[in-house]
């Protein structure tokens, strides 16, 4: 795996791939058009932001390399990798339960808030992608 150098694209498979935290200083492309939704991201090395039609989707701290980020209404799966261990927020539905796995293992359920953020701390290097998958209940 490797950071995004043009910061956002669509995959192959029709998934998203965003953030480069190799940069120094802060970057960001508007206006990226994905199946009829516009994102913005913006990413260096202190954090990672993803925004869909304006609203929050990721963030990560420090900044992350996400690949294949899929979001449907049941949850979310991407593989993330950093150059240090790394805390990500999501925005899902606000007040639900969902189950989390990370690479595979499922490391239990976490709830949502009012605002319908999830917090997760991964443990990644540069040399090793971590598969998340959060799954509504």
């Amino acid at each position: 795996m490797s950071v995004i150098k043009e910061l956002i694209r669509t995959e192959a498979d029709g998934t998203l791939s965003f953030g480069d935290y190799e940069l120094a200083q802060k970057a960001k492309r508007s206006d990226y058009e994905h199946d009829g939704d516009l994102y913005k991201v913006k990413t260096f090395a202190e954090i990672t932001k993803l925004e869909r039609n304006g609203m929050f989707v990721y963030e990560s701290v420090p900044g992350t390399a996400v690949h294949n980020f899929h979001a449907t209404e049941n949850g979310v799966s991407f593989e993330v990798e950093s150059v240090q261990d790394a805390q990500i927020i999501l925005g899902l539905e606000e007040d639900a339960e969902y189950k989390i796995y990370i690479q595979d293992v499922n490391v239990g359920t976490m709830k949502t808030n009012m605002g319908g953020k999830l917090v997760l701390s991964i443990e990644t290097g540069a040399s090793q992608a971590v598969l998340v998958k959060v799954v509504k209940l």
